[in-house]
């Protein structure tokens, strides 16, 4: 039995996580994680839009002739080649709005060579340091920021290692002019790159909570929205099971009320009964599960425009102000089954809705509740003023569910409906639901 190989030894797997990893990061460095546009592109806002463009040109007009006036002054360094590195180590400044990373590139490459200009310019200018000039460890602050902000994890690691790097080896170069800059850079490089990642991952944060208190409200809009359509589908099978009752019965009993009808009139009346008796049983089938939550309160008879008097009364004595104007044709027209019950039935929920709107949102306003039949149509109109005491509101922010209920049985009738506010700071609620042309009188 010959034995089983070895794995490889742990160097072997060091090694390939090392160059796995540094992979990574120069793939980070070479790679934007982003694409380029600037911060605050989205913003609604003109003036935070263009913000970025605004700082990143001031920090260009700032360091670009302060880096070429230093390299000139304090390091002895000639007029053309001073401007060629002060441009080099702070125009890039401009490119941190889109492209921060192709910036760093830049400003990385000329502070190198700028501090191996001034390494071959000879010996140290007393109160000079070296290898990075201030003005550019200032501006390469800046770059880091604009990097942490703006760029991934790996990328903004990568560009800390570079730069300690480099300032490393700057300092085996020379150790003896090594002013200790390339130390404090690789350290306030450091703090700056933690503080600019933690801003951005707080941003990141706040946007992902915004969108998901988005999805949420979206999510319980339409909860709202299925739950009102199923109390519609409940009351709706009620109003329409009613009818179907009657239809059962009177086909049971046309033999019976109707003399002399022959065998084929009798089995058509049969066939009627039998259908609609099937269609109670479907019916009485999806009752069953719309009313699967077990509550029992849905089994009561369903309220019309016969009890809008009683909750108008009921809302006087919960403390607001109504008054209401029920058309004398309309009473009439309910008493004798003029309405249809799916008209009925919307009517009383909208006045309902709106009156209960009124209570949470303008305590103490002057309410107004209008019901007419005028061309066919009937007109639910609920107006109310501003409330008594202003900012007594129950609730500060609605939700806006309770239109929703309200535009969905409008639609179930045919009907349409209109709601906003009025210039005197109160509200107005009107629906128009369509009615049955009137049926000519019949004579026995």
């Amino acid at each position: 039995m010959s034995p089983s190989p070895a794995g490889p030894p742990p160097s072997d797997g060091l090694l390939s996580a090392t160059r796995r990893n540094l992979r990574e990061l120069a793939h980070g460095l070479s790679h934007a994680s982003h694409p380029p546009t600037p911060l605050f592109a989205g913003s609604p806002r003109r003036w935070l839009r263009l913000l970025p463009y605004a700082a990143v040109v001031a920090l260009a007009a700032v360091f670009v002739p302060v880096t070429i006036q230093v390299l000139a002054d304090d390091y002895a360094v000639p007029g053309g080649l001073a401007g060629a590195l002060g441009v080099g180590q702070a125009a890039p400044l401009l490119m941190l709005a889109h492209r921060p990373l192709q910036a760093w590139w830049i400003v990385f490459t000329a502070d190198v060579l700028g501090a191996l200009v001034l390494l071959g310019r000879g010996p140290e200018e007393p109160g000079t340091i070296w290898p990075w000039t201030p003005p550019a460890v200032v501006a390469y602050l800046f770059v880091l920021l604009a990097l942490a902000l703006r760029e991934s994890r790996r990328t903004v690691i990568g560009v800390w290692l570079v730069t300690g790097t480099a300032g490393l080896l700057l300092y085996l170069v020379a150790p003896g002019r090594s002013g200790g800059t390339g130390v404090l850079l690789f350290v306030l490089g450091g703090v700056v790159l933690v503080i600019g990642a933690a801003v951005r991952e707080r941003g990141e944060a706040q946007r992902r909570l915004v969108e998901q208190e988005t999805i949420s409200e979206a999510e319980r809009a339409q909860r709202t929205l299925l739950e009102e359509r199923t109390r519609i589908a409940r009351e709706l099978h009620d109003v329409v099971a009613h009818h179907m009752s009657v239809i059962t019965v009177q086909a049971d009993s046309a033999p019976y009320r109707v003399g002399g009808l022959s065998d084929e009139a009798r089995a058509e009346f049969a066939s009627i009964a039998a259908g609609a008796r099937e269609s109670l049983t479907e019916m009485r089938r999806l009752l069953s599960v719309l009313r699967s939550d077990g509550t029992r309160g849905e089994l009561a008879p369903q309220p019309g425009l016969d009890r809008v008097q009683q909750l108008v009364e009921a809302t006087v004595r919960a403390g607001l102000p109504a008054e209401l104007s029920l058309a004398a044709d309309v009473a009439e027209a309910v008493e004798r089954g003029g309405v249809p019950q799916t008209v009925d039935l919307s009517a009383y929920r909208i006045v309902q809705e709106a009156l209960a709107n009124v209570v949470r949102h303008a305590p103490g306003a002057r309410t107004r509740v209008s019901v007419t039949a005028r061309e066919g149509h009937l007109t639910v109109l609920v107006v109310n003023g501003r409330p008594e005491k202003p900012g007594s509101s129950l609730e500060t922010s609605g939700t806006g569910h309770g239109l929703v209920g309200m535009r969905e049985r409008v639609r179930l009738t045919g009907g349409t409906l209109d709601t906003g506010p009025l210039p005197d700071g109160g509200f107005r609620v009107a629906a128009r639901l369509p009615l049955p042309p009137p049926q000519p009188p019949r004579h026995p």
